[in-house]
């Protein structure tokens, strides 16, 4: 193989695909890139075989072939380059030189034939969908994916895309993040749980890209955006009845500023150390909403907010975390925090974009 490419678009081509190198297998391969040069192409490849990409560059092919070189070592080589052509050229089956300029690294490569072959996806089923819409309800609803493997159909998102609507959900059984656009769908509805891993890169690897191509076959998830394929597997299983966790009902309900409430739930926060509740008292006789938090042999904190609030008075506690991933889903300059009791689960929402929930259980105040 012998291969020339600009700097810049051969490191841009190698950091998409780095997205998808094993950062844990004790197997070399997983955490090496293929590197196939043919036609006027240069095609890299990655997978950690449970997820797999693909993507595909312009290229001066003096001679067609491939290679096999180290992720992390090929990142840093290109990185180190001037912005010049860069040329890598196998020497032998277990060689390669990478050059640019006055600068020539000989570094060992792998076998090609040992690399695992790229899943070759039939989708049954495919919506193409617009980015921008896909990547923001990603961010609202990713973080709330468990990461308890014991179960996997939570560490999963599920997808449900509809004739006119996309609609996103994840749980890790202590909080609840729904979130629906609007969109021009498939006539054929779509649902599959698609891993949070793989959920999580669409929106890094969508790049400048207006549509994602989103496709279903029996076992694995297709992405194609642009010059890149991103396949992953999905995860049987039935997902909760998230519905039936939303409360249709509040006795109390208080509306304040995001960024107001954001930057004192992260100020109360300091002091609900060692898995400490954060404590939320509504009282909407003195429109006041007051957070504080107490960690023995610590501290103890708290802030008083001015709020627009009706109904009960009322105090609840909340993984403080969670309230902070809540509070920031948001896109709204308001939202609404609305409870039944101590014991039932809180509700946020975005004041004026009622299309996304966020619900967390409470903690028990002792």
């Amino acid at each position: 193989m012998k291969v020339s490419a600009a700097r810049s678009e051969l490191l841009d081509s190698i950091s998409i695909v780095s997205r998808g190198l094993s950062s844990r297998s004790t197997l070399p391969i997983l955490s090496s890139v293929l590197l196939d040069a043919k036609g006027d192409e240069l095609v890299l490849q990655s997978t950690d075989l449970e997820v797999s990409l693909r993507h595909s560059m312009p290229a001066r092919i003096d001679e067609e072939g491939t290679a096999v070189i180290p992720g992390r070592l090929l990142t840093d080589i290109v990185r180190s380059m001037p912005e010049a052509a860069v040329d890598i050229e196998t020497r032998s089956q277990d060689e390669a030189t990478i050059s640019c300029a006055q600068s020539s690294f000989d570094v060992r490569t792998l076998h090609a034939e040992d690399f695992p072959k790229f899943p070759e996806v039939s989708p049954g089923s495919v919506a193409v969908l617009p980015t921008d819409k896909l990547t923001e309800v990603i961010k609202q609803v990713s973080r709330a994916a468990s990461k308890d493997e014991t179960r996997p159909v939570l560490t999963g998102v599920l997808t449900i895309v509809e004739p006119r609507s996309l609609k996103m959900v994840a749980t890790d059984s202590y909080r609840l993040a729904v979130r629906e656009v609007e969109i021009d769908g498939p006539d054929e509805p779509i649902e599959v749980v698609i891993p949070n891993k793989a959920v999580d890169e669409i929106p890094r690897l969508a790049g400048s890209s207006e549509t994602v191509s989103l496709g279903v076959a029996e076992n694995q998830v297709v992405f194609e955006f642009g010059s890149t394929v991103f396949v992953s597997r999905k995860i049987d299983g039935r997902f909760p009845n998230y519905t039936q966790l939303i409360p249709t009902e509040s006795e109390t309900k208080a509306v304040v500023g995001r960024e107001e409430l954001l930057e004192a739930v992260k100020r109360v926060s300091i002091l609900a150390q060692h898995n400490v509740p954060l404590r939320v008292s509504i009282k909407p006789e003195d429109r006041t909403l007051t957070l504080s938090a107490s960690t023995p042999d610590i501290g103890e904190a708290s802030e008083d907010m001015e709020v627009d609030a009706e109904g009960e008075e009322v105090e609840i506690a909340f993984n403080s975390s969670f309230m902070i991933d809540g509070v920031s889903a948001s896109g709204t300059e308001q939202v609404a925090l609305e409870t039944t009791s101590p014991l039932k689960p809180g509700l946020l929402t975005s004041v004026g974009d009622e299309d996304l929930l966020y619900i967390l259980m409470p903690v028990r105040i002792g």
